[in-house]
């Protein structure tokens, strides 16, 4: 991407067409739950926005997240948009090496001063003096806080950048940390999930370069649009969940008949992150729709919380009995667990809406 050139110009010298653009335009306007009107206005932005300087770091990891973006079966509008914002500095991607890698990553922090964003993925390990991972002769931490230092803002990509990650579960003998455990003066983005999602991490791009701030946070950095609810509030096998329909087995008759995977160990109902909706592949499939529970990726400590394949909380029989009681009797316990998630439905419904790309092309 030429210097001087607007991501619109790229794009359509990429062969993306106008209408290709919108589309993208009012699929990242429907997933930051933001209005009708706004799609319009993230297109107008994006479509004048110029090459942002991007240095993405990776220390602790396994490439995962990077494989994860690049991994698409066709040229999409968001890796394209991931491509045009330009890295100017990854590990994993650059062609350059050595002491020219290492100049192009100091140019570009001298370069656009106080306003490149700085993507981080993979847990930054301390231990033995940050000995055991060095890049260009420094530790993994002493690169972070020197590029950290004039950065304008940082996102975390994946769980170990966020959380730590594996390389954080006990007994962490590398002594590996997450990027909010050591920069703290920073604004710093959350994206876990191993891997992310990719269009979330578009999402977090595209809501910068369109209104140049980050979106809103819950308490772990992470974007409220995307990490606002449980995977398990959006989840298609949520109704046999309610009417207490479990499948015992990865291949028993409940398994074979869709029902929920709640007791083979779905960490769902405690996770929060977009894969029910966004999913995975192109928006294929994700782990549930394939017949595997939710191993809760995207939270703190997941590789420490327990067996992947034990039920969490209260026992099934008792989700069991309260959903069949109601059924059956019309409980008062049931009941309230049906309006409750009546108004659990209501209220995400109220959060999102539905733009198409008519609304923008009529806007």
């Amino acid at each position: 991407m030429k210097q001087d050139e607007t991501l619109a110009e790229h794009l359509q010298g990429q062969g993306i067409s106008r209408r290709g653009f919108l589309k993208f335009c009012a699929a990242t306007a429907s997933m930051l739950a933001l209005s009708p009107g706004m799609a319009g206005a993230i297109a107008d932005a994006l479509g004048k926005a110029r090459r942002p300087s991007v240095i993405w770091l990776s220390f602790q990891e396994c490439t995962g997240c990077t494989e994860s973006l690049t991994r698409s079966h066709n040229p999409s509008v968001e890796s394209l948009i991931l491509s045009a914002i330009s890295l100017d500095y990854h590990h994993t991607l650059q062609a350059a090496s050595g002491t020219a890698a290492e100049e192009a990553r100091e140019q570009a922090m001298h370069d656009n001063k106080g306003e490149y964003l700085l993507v981080v993925d993979g847990s930054i390990p301390t231990g033995a003096g940050g000995g055991y991972s060095t890049i260009a002769g420094i530790s993994n931490l002493q690169m972070l806080e020197e590029t950290a230092k004039d950065a304008a803002a940082i996102i975390s990509v994946g769980t170990c950048a966020a959380f730590g990650g594996i390389p954080y579960a006990n007994p962490n003998p590398t002594g590996a940390r997450s990027v909010m455990d050591l920069i703290h003066d920073k604004p710093i983005v959350n994206v876990p999930g191993c891997p992310p999602i990719p269009i979330v991490i578009t999402g977090v791009l595209s809501h910068y370069l369109t209104f140049g701030s980050l979106p809103e946070l819950d308490n772990l950095n992470r974007p409220l649009s995307f990490f606002g609810d449980t995977i398990h509030d959006r989840c298609y096998r949520r109704p046999f969940y309610d009417q207490g329909k479990f499948a015992k087995t990865f291949d028993d008759e409940g398994a074979r008949n869709g029902w929920c995977l709640y007791e083979l160990g779905c960490k769902g109902p405690t996770t929060h992150n977009a894969c029910a909706t966004a999913k995975w592949n192109n928006g294929v499939s994700f782990p549930i729709e394939s017949g595997h529970g939710c191993i809760g990726c995207s939270e703190p400590n997941f590789w420490d919380a327990g067996s992947f394949y034990q039920a969490i909380s209260s026992s099934p029989e008792d989700l069991s009995r309260a959903a069949t009681g109601a059924i059956i009797a019309g409980a008062a316990a049931g009941a309230g667990v049906g309006l409750y998630n009546k108004y659990k439905q209501s209220r995400a419904k109220d959060k999102h809406y539905t733009v198409t790309t008519k609304d923008m092309e009529d806007s």
